[in-house]
């Protein structure tokens, strides 16, 4: 990062009579800020909507991850850590209700303030706010989380950083972030990053990956143990000084959060109908129909429960590295997602119970909308007709199969286009002008039993075009590698979106970083479309205007053939201990970060 990352024009150390001299423009203090309108909840809400203020504290919850870890730092590029730790024991400025689209309430901060074109952000700290060692959280901390973060943290926190141009302190618990960019999102981005413990990291290598420190954070939970590749014991502070926010009511409510670890799903799902876990997570919609008879379910231990949502469907499915022949031709990704006969294989694995997903931001207003662009979304892409993949502009679907298991007609088409790109049939085998041999890989992670049946029905449909596929089922670690170092052809895809997509698209599919080590734009898009999609969003000055961005963005993403997408998760399916409950009331996001374990609770009763 270059040095000039942050510009410290007025950082004042803090001291009775200290004097901050930055210029007071127009903005009022708020307890919340929302990305378009108000905020739902008043400054004097009891407890986020979705949240029992009146839960019970107590108990232990038990989740299963497959594969290791081999640190505990969550926020640097190194290492893996527990993802779940990010999420579980460190806080930021403000925190998320997830019952809105996109809306933040103060927790480390009392209030916000921004300028009326949210050229710039001010955040005012709680005076009670402290991290789990009792020591405070000061402004010093917040600005040196958003420093390091940038510089050295994890590529996630990192495009923030680019659009800062100051940092201020402007009184004892206040600072204020200037920005070089036009964008709305920027003021609730910021407010989002975790903080940490600027003392900790003075005589340390932040970037530095292993289990031999353990961040201190401020948040309800504190990791308490752990074993190397094994479990991760966190406990509830006692101590915890944010126990009686509004924001937090009904929330933290379990003494002890504990994450055991697998060598794959099966063994976890065995370990879970054991008794060893006391939830799961069920992604199959046929498996959720048939797998779940064994004695724990049928006495009443085990409930299984659905939570329904309104987001997004996201992407789901196998993401072709286009940086790499043949994948950098949109005719040879058709004919890809010709050959994947979705029906047939759906009807395999979940016994035909999931849409597939039929865009980006389908099952939303965000979605494309069929037929031809028309209004808004073609005006914004006009400019780039010349450049977007076929069907962007004329209307773009998935290709749909007969549903038997040959699907010829598919496959007909899929020849066809192959033709055109090069690729001729010689003795049975696909190959180019120069000989090549049509061969590729399918990067997995061991033990996903799913994705690999999959993957071996696909198989054998591209082997009656000629290519030869080969499976690399590889542990974490490797799998972690070798995505970060972009080596594959294709892999396992999952994009999570949400009812306001904003900055992290850039990190998804923006050009700036489709060649960037540990990217998460693993298909390597680099389009002036997109990009320019992106910044329609993150400039618009209305919802409406926001919403026609998003479908533009989607037209191209889709059209473009990055992904071959899967079946939707339409619901949440989670098993669990019958002691485990949760509100009556469901937010607007269903099963997501900040549902579970947040606000569930301990209740054994009878």
């Amino acid at each position: 990062m270059h040095p000039v990352f942050f510009r410290f024009a007025a950082l004042v150390l803090v001291s009775l009579g200290a004097v901050f001299p930055v210029k007071a423009e127009i903005g009022e203090s708020s307890h919340a800020i929302a990305m378009y309108g108000a905020p739902a909840l008043p400054q004097d809400f009891v407890s986020l909507p979705y949240a029992n203020p009146d839960a019970p504290k107590g108990g232990t919850i038990v989740f299963g991850n497959t594969g290791g870890f081999d640190s505990l730092n969550p926020y640097v590029q190194k290492g893996t850590a527990p993802w779940q730790l990010r999420f579980l024991t460190h806080e930021a400025l403000m925190a998320r209700s997830w019952d809105e689209p996109f809306t933040l309430y103060g927790l480390l901060a009392e209030s916000v303030r921004t300028a009326p074109d949210r050229s710039w952000v001010e955040f005012t700290l709680r005076p009670e706010a402290r991290f789990s060692d009792g020591s405070p959280v000061t402004v010093e901390d917040v600005i040196w989380s958003y420093r390091t973060l940038g510089e050295d943290g994890h590529l996630r926190y990192r495009g923030l950083a680019a659009r800062i141009d100051s940092i201020a302190q402007t009184g004892p618990r206040s600072l204020r972030l200037t920005f070089n960019t036009n964008d709305r999102e920027l003021a609730l981005l910021a407010g989002m990053r975790p903080i940490l413990k600027k003392a900790q990291w003075q005589n340390g290598d932040f970037t530095a990956s292993g289990l031999d420190t353990v961040p201190i954070g401020s948040a309800a939970y504190v990791v308490s143990d752990y074993e190397a590749g094994r479990f991760v014991r966190l406990t509830r502070d006692p101590a915890y000084w944010g126990r009686d926010l509004p924001l937090n009511r009904g929330q933290h409510n379990f003494d002890e959060i504990r994450i055991e670890f697998y060598g794959d799903q099966t063994v976890l799902f065995e370990a879970f109908k054991a008794g060893a876990l006391t939830v799961f997570r069920e992604f199959n919609a046929d498996a959720w129909a048939s797998r779940y008879d064994f004695p724990a379910v049928l006495r009443g231990d085990v409930v299984k429960s659905e939570i329904p949502h309104q987001r997004p469907s996201g992407m789901t499915g196998f993401v072709m590295n286009t940086r790499r022949a043949p994948f950098d031709d949109w005719r040879v990704r058709e004919a890809m997602l010709l050959a994947f006969n979705f029906e047939f294989i759906n009807d395999t694995m979940t016994g035909g119970a999931q849409p597939r997903i039929a865009s980006y931001f389908s099952n939303s207003e965000l979605g494309l909308r069929p037929g031809p662009a028309d209004g808004p979304v073609r005006t914004l892409l006009a400019p780039f007709a010349a450049e977007l993949p076929e069907g962007t502009l004329e209307g773009y679907l998935l290709p749909r199969g007969d549903g038997t298991a040959r699907n010829r007609a598919n496959l007909r088409q899929a020849a066809a286009l192959l033709a055109q790109a090069g690729w001729r049939v010689d003795a049975g085998a696909l190959r180019n002008a120069d000989g090549r041999r049509f061969a590729f890989e399918v990067l997995l992670r061991q033990g996903d039993g799913d994705m690999q049946t999959v993957i071996d029905i696909y198989a054998r449909a591209l082997e009656r075009l000629g290519i030869a596929v080969r499976t690399a089922s590889v542990d974490n670690a490797q799998y972690n590698e070798r995505i970060s170092a972009l080596d594959f052809d294709m892999t396992d895809f999952r994009r999570d979106l949400s009812l306001s997509p904003g900055n992290e698209q850039r990190l998804y599919w923006g050009s700036a970083v489709a060649d960037t080590p540990g990217t998460r734009n693993l298909m390597g898009v680099a389009s002036p479309a997109v990009d320019a999609m992106i910044d329609a969003m993150l400039g618009a000055a209305s919802r409406d205007g926001f919403v026609q961005a998003a479908r533009a963005l989607d037209r191209v993403l889709t059209a473009g053939r990055y992904v071959i997408p899967i079946w939707q998760y339409d619901v949440g399916r989670i098993a669990h201990d019958r002691a485990l409950r949760y509100p009556d009331r469901l937010p607007i996001y269903g099963d997501r970060i900040g549902f579970l374990p947040d606000v569930w609770w301990y209740d054994p009763g009878d």
